[in-house]
């Protein structure tokens, strides 16, 4: 399925539909982010917020790579 899809689908689509999924992403992460932030656990401690907002930060770059590398590849060749 996922050759069919690398195949038919052109590389302007996929980019259109990439950053898409990007956008969503990076407004439910914060959304969930701004949420998680208000435990008590984690608002009561300056040292427990502040590692949290660091790894809430930077935590959206992992799903974010298989997007990426998704739609800045190459069409195959139909040869």
């Amino acid at each position: 399925m996922t050759r069919l899809v690398h195949r038919f689908m052109p590389l302007r689509l996929r980019k259109f539909i990439g950053a898409i999924a990007l956008f969503v992403l990076v407004i439910v992460w914060a959304l969930v982010a701004m949420a998680l932030a208000q435990m008590p656990a984690i608002r009561d401690s300056a040292i427990i917020s502040v590692a949290y907002y660091v790894i809430a930060g930077i935590g959206w770059c992992l799903p974010a790579i298989p997007i990426v590398t998704w739609m800045s590849r190459k069409p195959r060749s139909t040869a």
